[in-house]
């Protein structure tokens, strides 16, 4: 018996010892570093000064934010951002998945072809958009051929500016909605189809009937994580409008990183990043509330 125990605590001990980089990596760069936020959103700590200039002000910063037009507007941005592109992004790419399945020849490469903005680096998907968005970019000159004598100048344009960078966004992340459509179709049962159409079913009918169905777990696996996608958009606004003109792409996650490393004020970036993680953390829950209740049907 002991000789037992001895083997499953060597056993064990492997396994910590595996595991143990991973852990103090986590305790290190995660863990810590939450807490030390967590702390230094209580205070009005600027970062420039060293570590240990700051004075306590309690929830001051929390409170700070609901008044701050730059945080609002930031917030409210994000909102839109995620309520548009979602149920656009979703929208399309189940009907792109369910065509290509059901009419596409070469499935493969198109599905491969529209994975690929989402795989591709950040930084040059959003130079290139930027460029199509130029005077001389193909949006313009459509617009112009149109009749339009005077195009809207898009990422320069307050009332335009979101409006291009959601176009971006369907368009970087349907592709990645629909590798996952067509992974959930090829498992739908194929006799539920064969006898819907020996009931004289179309296409269309076959479609809103059965397939939004029976996908309705993976469009909620889908619409959870692309909200989370959303909200942590930084890069493409960093890079194509620096969240201007005036406050028309102000996102949180750059106005946090704004507040932070532009203005100094790290303890009201922290406070807002916890907003950020509160909300994420909301979404994270309901989608794991959700899970267990498809996974129970």
């Amino acid at each position: 018996m002991n000789a037992k125990k001895r083997r499953q605590r060597k056993t064990d001990l492997t396994g910590y010892l595996f595991i143990l980089p991973n852990m103090l990596g986590m305790i290190l760069f995660t863990l810590i570093p939450m807490l030390f936020s967590l702390l230094i959103s209580f205070t009005d700590w600027n970062f420039v000064k060293g570590f240990g200039n700051w004075n306590y002000i309690g929830f001051e910063n929390y409170l700070k934010m609901w008044k701050d037009e730059w945080f609002l507007s930031a917030l409210c941005n994000t909102v839109i951002l995620a309520f548009i592109c979602v149920p656009v992004t979703i929208g399309l790419a189940l009907i792109a998945a369910a065509a290509i399945d059901r009419f596409a020849f070469g499935k493969l490469p198109i599905r491969l072809a529209m994975f690929m903005p989402y795989i591709s680096n950040v930084v040059a998907v959003t130079i290139v958009w930027v460029m199509m968005y130029s005077p001389w970019g193909p949006f313009t000159q459509m617009v112009k051929m149109m009749g339009v004598k005077d195009p809207p100048q898009w990422l320069g344009d307050y009332t335009w500016a979101l409006p291009a960078i959601i176009l971006m966004m369907v368009w970087s992340n349907v592709g990645y909605c629909v590798m996952i459509y067509t992974s959930a179709i090829q498992g739908l049962p194929r006799d539920v189809y064969e006898a819907a159409e020996m009931d004289g079913a179309g296409e269309i009918c076959k479609f809103f009937r059965l397939t939004v169905p029976f996908l309705s777990p993976t469009t909620f696996f889908l619409v959870i994580t692309l909200f989370i996608n959303v909200f942590q958009l930084f890069a493409q606004v960093q890079i194509m409008t620096k969240g201007g003109p005036g406050t028309s792409t102000n996102v949180m996650v750059y106005y946090i990183y704004k507040s932070a490393f532009n203005y100094y004020n790290m303890g009201y970036a922290a406070a807002m990043s916890w907003i950020l993680f509160a909300i994420l953390l909301v979404i994270t829950l309901i989608q794991w509330k959700g899970q267990k209740r498809w996974v129970s049907y």
